[in-house]
């Protein structure tokens, strides 16, 4: 009997003019094609695209193919779930709406064949960090969202996509490095199962560091790699979870 598949994907960057961004596109709308009939559940984890906004009669251009696959996936019985990272923060509808996806928040629990998961984009998550959790609170401000929404779409996406790359770039200048166990994720992670929390997997994205590592109690991370380079992502066969990556 086949087991009931899980996949978890996040940091794809669609529309990330770095590279071959077509290319990405058609890759990762292939990859959501090609998910067997026994999958049971897509989580994406966030910053699947580069930057997305919903004004009220606006959406992003592109990604036709990759919105395509997804509503057929959800057409198929497949449930899609999303999780705002902090690139595609500003959604208001549309994928429930019109794709049928549903939005979760990070930390989400959940109990998948047995096993409880844990599942976010990762940003934010843990203690410290103050400076960036000011900046995304008002990324989700209710009032700040209404300004810039005043901006034409036009120079709203110039002026996201030019500072999205503008970041990459000094990342590429001054690279960030993978802390292991002193990473605020891992401390978060590790600080849940101290307290009592029951958690067998811990998936987030993010981070751009592909790495798998065991925590207390016998707990697992798994913190995915992007789509820029690796493509990367988990499945869940029903009996433990696997870090793949898409060749």
């Amino acid at each position: 009997m086949e087991r009931n598949l899980h996949y978890f994907v996040s940091d794809v960057h669609l529309g990330l003019q770095v590279g071959d961004a077509a290319a990405r596109e058609r890759k990762f709308a292939s990859f959501l094609a090609s998910l067997p009939q026994n999958t049971k559940a897509l989580y994406l984890l966030g910053d699947i695209f580069d930057f997305w906004y919903e004004y009220r009669n606006v959406i992003p251009r592109r990604f036709t193919r990759t919105l395509g696959a997804l509503a057929s996936l959800v057409d198929r019985g497949v449930e899609v779930y999303f999780f705002n990272g902090n690139h595609d923060i500003w959604t208001y509808g549309y994928f429930e709406e019109e794709l049928g996806i549903k939005i979760l928040s990070q930390p989400h629990f959940t109990e998948i064949g047995g096993k409880v998961f844990c599942l976010g984009h990762g940003d934010g998550l843990g203690e410290g960090d103050l400076g960036y959790k000011l900046l995304n609170w008002g990324f989700k401000n209710r009032f700040l969202q209404w300004l810039f929404s005043g901006i034409h779409p036009r120079w709203a996406f110039a002026l996201a996509h030019m500072w999205s790359r503008h970041n990459r770039l000094a990342h590429q200048e001054n690279p960030w490095q993978w802390r292991g166990k002193d990473e605020r994720i891992v401390k978060y992670a590790e600080q849940l199962l101290k307290g009592g929390r029951k958690v067998d997997y811990f998936i987030f994205g993010h981070f751009h560091h592909r790495t798998s590592m065991e925590l207390e109690n016998g707990a697992r991370m798994f913190i995915m790699g992007e789509w820029i380079h690796d493509f990367d992502y988990v499945v869940f066969d029903g009996q433990e979870c696997h870090s793949l990556n898409m060749e």
